[in-house]
């Protein structure tokens, strides 16, 4: 094999890995719906695709409601870490969820259709939510955490390390380069319980 045709087939692989796909249970067509639209009615019964940062899990005798703080969605439908937010909505689906695994500060995705508003407080405030019927939750796993190596001038990362066992040396990038991140994955939480029949 040539070297041209390998850099294609690396290049290609790299490329293919890189496409965002929407996970399966999120999937489809959803028209854009603000929260403010949701809130004051005027988009009842409409199917949305809703997501952001949990903020209580609160399971129901028969159900389980998310409240979340919503965010803007990504090419994966994946909320997007560091956006503004844009509101709050709460989403209820039958079934038990753990709030121990959806436990606060977790990314979450909903499918559904509206399905009025809710009334909660948040402190002494008295806020309305709209609410989506969800036929679908889907939990993000964990984002990767990065942490930086501590800086050791006489260490391998140092400017002064040795040079042929692996240190950098005076020559080598100098005093100006910056160590390498490393990613720590974090364990990732157990699956929800199936939800009861009956």
């Amino acid at each position: 094999m040539s070297r041209r045709v390998l850099f294609l087939s690396v290049v290609g692989a790299v490329a293919l890995g890189g496409c965002a796909t929407i996970p399966q249970p999120l999937a489809g067509n959803y028209a854009p719906v603000t929260l403010d639209a949701a809130r004051s009615g005027t988009a009842s019964a409409s199917p949305v695709r809703w997501g952001g940062e949990i903020v209580e899990t609160q399971p129901r005798e028969q159900q389980t409601c998310f409240f979340v703080l919503a965010e803007p969605l990504d090419s994966q439908a994946r909320p997007k870490r560091g956006e503004e937010s844009l509101g709050r909505f709460v989403a209820c689906k039958q079934g038990f969820y753990d709030p121990e695994v959806f436990a606060k500060g977790r990314e979450i995705t909903v499918t559904g259709t509206l399905d009025g508003t809710a009334q909660h407080k948040i402190g002494e405030f008295d806020y309305t939510y709209p609410k989506v019927d969800a036929s679908n939750v889907y939990l993000w796993p964990n984002r990767p955490l990065y942490v930086q190596r501590p800086y050791d001038p006489w260490g391998p990362w140092g400017p002064w390390g040795d040079p042929f066992w692996g240190g950098w040396g005076p020559w080598g990038y100098g005093p100006w380069y910056s160590p390498p991140r490393v990613i720590v994955l974090p364990r990732p939480a157990p699956p929800p319980p199936p939800p009861k029949k009956g």
